[in-house]
């Protein structure tokens, strides 16, 4: 009758626990997980009280999913969020008061431990790899559980029984489902949120683009016009102003140029599919971007442990490739490096770009790849725009990751069209 109705009121606690999980998915989806820590630890701290107040009360101690609350505000809200649970656990803890009061502290903290060790680097893992770490951690709690009982009992002069056994298995076995199921759920919410993400963001793009791509064909047909003339004026070498002409050619060139990465961004065109070593595009653009990197003082370092052949448009790729080693070099000060390392990672081959410069936040990183948007003092963020899309249009993917006064990542994954092949 009593692992019964302990196993009555574990189901209950896992219903309590589950509950912040899906109120903050549904009520509060237009906020980021990582930006209400203090909402996200509030829900999870009531349900943590929860579990206590209705505590199965037996053997002198308290059986109860508070820790559960603990583990998922740790590892998915932070340490703010951890902080407010153990706050209202050890609270509600001492105001319910009993014989076992010290081990209930020395259980508390004991547990408390390991989640809040996994704070930072948690939400670093990959999603299927988060839910296997977060039934880890959650055990931690349970086996902390099971030692105060053993000591408590042991003070007590209990001894152990049948029951005992069968109740600590119904405990730990309820725990880690619980905890699995919860975790699953926390990254449903955090897919979905990303995908609400992607897809306003495609669609911006996408609305961007075909502005862009009107506006630019517009602007461009006056300006080969007038380019025409004054190149036919340049051959006559005649007319007032001859020695202004070469300076307005330069001056319509530049402005080409900007029209046609407008172009690039609506929809990249790919003139030429061909296969080629990637490791021969990367030595040009290290050609290329040698004479920027003397004139900041950067040192350019390749490391390359792969030879793959890639499929696609050459020139495009440079220009994508080119624009991100010159942002490395031109965020990097005197005396430091920017490292281009190549690597193969099942069918994909991975491009890396680091620099030691000076960084981007957070708020900065977010920002990345929008239209008009620039870490620089002079500059229209159109080229890593461009690049985005340049690289998306291939099958691949760009993704940053950035440390205030550390340096800058750029990690570029391009599809390969065959096995590595061996250099001759």
């Amino acid at each position: 009758m009593e692992v019964k109705m302990l196993a009555e009121k574990l189901l209950l606690h896992v219903l309590i626990f589950l509950a912040p999980v899906l109120i903050y998915g549904v009520l509060f989806q237009k906020r980021r997980i990582d930006q209400s820590p203090y909402c996200y630890g509030l829900l999870h701290g009531v349900a943590a009280l929860l579990c206590l107040v209705f505590a199965h009360y037996d053997y002198g101690l308290y059986w109860d999913f508070r820790y559960v609350p603990l583990v998922l505000a740790c590892l998915y809200g932070g340490p703010i969020s951890g902080g407010i649970v153990l706050g209202f656990i050890l609270l509600t803890r001492t105001f319910l008061g009993g014989d076992a009061l010290l081990f209930g502290y020395i259980s508390i903290i004991t547990a408390a431990l390991l989640p809040f060790l996994f704070t930072k680097r948690f939400m670093n893992y990959k999603p299927k790899k988060r839910v296997r770490m977060a039934i880890l951690i959650g055990t931690w709690p349970a086996l902390v559980m099971l030692g105060i009982l053993l000591a408590f009992m042991n003070t007590q002069g209990f001894s152990s029984n049948q029951e005992i056994l069968i109740n600590i298995f119904l405990f730990g076995t309820i725990q880690i489902i619980g905890i699995g199921f919860a975790a699953m759920l926390n990254e449903m919410v955090i897919e979905r949120h990303i995908m609400k993400q992607e897809i306003q963001r495609s669609e911006k793009l996408n609305t961007l683009g075909e502005l862009a791509a009107s506006i630019a064909h517009e602007v461009r047909n006056p300006l080969t016009v007038v380019k025409g003339f004054l190149q036919m004026m340049k051959a006559e070498k005649k007319g007032e102003g001859y020695e202004y002409i070469p300076l307005v050619l330069s001056e319509l060139g530049r402005a080409e140029a900007i029209i046609n990465d407008y172009l690039n961004f609506a929809k990249p065109e790919f003139k030429k599919i061909e296969t080629f070593r990637l490791s021969d595009v990367i030595y040009e653009v290290m050609f290329l971007m040698e004479g920027l990197a003397v004139k900041h003082g950067v040192e350019l370092v390749n490391e390359f442990d792969s030879n793959c052949l890639i499929k696609t448009d050459r020139n495009q790729l440079k220009q994508a490739l080119v624009n991100f080693v010159k942002n490395a070099i031109e965020a990097t000060g005197e005396g430091d490096t920017v490292t281009i390392e190549v690597k193969s990672s099942g069918n994909f081959v991975i491009v890396k770009v680091t620099d030691t410069g000076k960084g981007m936040d957070k708020e900065q990183l977010d920002r990345i790849g929008t239209l008009f948007y620039t870490t620089k003092d002079k500059g229209t963020g159109l080229g890593t725009t461009v690049s985005l899309r340049i690289i998306q249009s291939m099958n691949g993917k760009v993704s940053y990751k950035s440390e205030l006064d550390v340096g800058t990542e750029v990690t570029v994954s391009l599809p390969i069209e065959s096995p590595k092949l061996n250099v001759q």
